[in-house]
């Protein structure tokens, strides 16, 4: 393959603005060429980025993937939609950047997954703190024995998001729409980066990795999903991966994995790419570690072979966690005293949170574990893959 690749973005809006800016940064390193945009309502120019040319536009998926000459698709649409998409562009021959989570279930995953296997095109899941180079380090640092044996890892993620959030779009803070699985909480969409790399430094990595999953799902706002959540995962390695995460925070702070082993802990504070080494008797080390974009990984892969950093199969524990969470019980709604709306900033938290998020990836316990009074008691999901 030589020249710029062209590619079509379907789901420019919201977080497909990203794609949009990542794409111009790619045209002007002359290795993508921006082919087309899929949206229901064509961007108008205020929308395009400034010099990212004028791509052809279209509802048709398909049809745009047809006359544009796509080699490469970016799908950044609502998650119910991720399976029938991918498989269109994979009967066309065409390579994809599919964002996270990949699907709603772990069936349509797997139909995701066995589709484009047997069309034999490239798929990357977007996963991007999976392209930092500081999970390979990281791994290193634990094969070692660094911090001594490996006991567990937890994860922490306390953000905030506004009540406006869920009103976003049809599908936001669902489990279900029209019959049809969305599972759109706290732990499946914008804190997956949290279960994703967590399970990744564990080397949980295939569903036949996963062996158990407990769940505690809880809600402050009136939604349909979870905002405040944690799952306990057992895995193949015989060390637990514990998750918390809240959109409900006090003080919404950076999200993080903590490997734990008998010896210290090393901290990643995964959008920042920066790495913190405790370990007895040495004084703390810090480090910062630069990041593969999945889709110029993707590219370079298509031009000269380069290994896929995120893979399908390499999202299979991902996904046996998502499956967990979408069987369990609906999300219990926190009662009205456990939480309270922040007038200036029309959202809601709840008091404490912050602090059990931390506990629990730090001690690897659950919220009803640690006396959460309006946590009820784990639900585990045995998993068979």
């Amino acid at each position: 393959m030589s020249g710029a690749v062209p590619i079509v973005l379907a789901g420019a809006r919201g977080h497909g603005r990203w794609h949009l800016d990542n794409i111009r940064r790619l045209r002007d390193k002359g290795i993508v060429r921006p082919a087309g945009i899929c949206e229901l309502t064509p961007l108008s120019e205020d929308e395009l980025p400034e010099g990212l040319g004028s791509p052809e536009q279209s509802a048709d998926f398909g049809a745009l993937l047809d006359s544009t000459g796509a080699r490469v698709a970016v799908i950044c649409t609502p998650i119910p939609t991720h399976t029938d998409l991918a498989l269109t562009a994979a009967r066309k021959g065409v390579h994809l950047l599919l964002e996270k989570p990949p699907a709603p279930s772990y069936a349509e995953y797997r139909r995701m997954a066995d589709g484009i296997a047997a069309a034999g095109v490239a798929c990357q899941i977007g996963f991007q703190s999976l392209g930092s180079h500081a999970v390979p380090a990281i791994r290193t640092l634990m094969a070692e024995g660094a911090i001594g044996e490996i006991t567990g890892i937890g994860a922490a993620g306390a953000w905030a998001r506004p009540e406006s959030y869920y009103r976003r779009a049809p599908w936001a803070g669902r489990r279900r729409l029209n019959g049809v699985d969305v599972i759109d909480g706290a732990l499946t969409n914008p804190l997956a980066h949290a279960v994703a790399t967590a399970l990744a430094l564990n080397g949980t990595v295939r569903a036949e990795d996963v062996t158990a999953v407990e769940t505690e799902l809880l809600r402050a706002n009136d939604i349909e999903s979870d905002d405040t959540s944690c799952v306990r995962v057992g895995t193949a390695q015989d060390r637990p991966v514990v998750v918390a995460a809240t959109l409900c925070a006090e003080d919404p702070d950076e999200p993080y994995a903590v490997v734990h082993g008998d010896r210290g802990r090393i901290t990643f504070w995964y959008k920042q790419d920066r790495v913190l080494l405790q370990r007895a008797g040495r004084g703390p080390e810090e480090s910062e570690y630069g990041r593969t974009d999945l889709l110029e990984n993707l590219v370079e892969h298509l031009v000269d072979g380069t290994d896929l950093l995120v893979t399908p199969e390499v999202t299979g524990a991902f996904m046996k966690v998502v499956e967990a969470i979408r069987q369990a019980p609906d999300p219990v709604r926190l009662p009205a005293g456990a939480w309270r709306l922040l007038p200036d900033e029309q959202r809601r938290v709840v008091p404490g949170i912050d602090g059990l998020v931390a506990a629990a990836a730090d001690t690897l316990a659950l919220y009803s574990e640690l006396g959460a009074p309006w946590a009820a008691p784990a639900r585990t999901n045995e998993v068979s893959t």
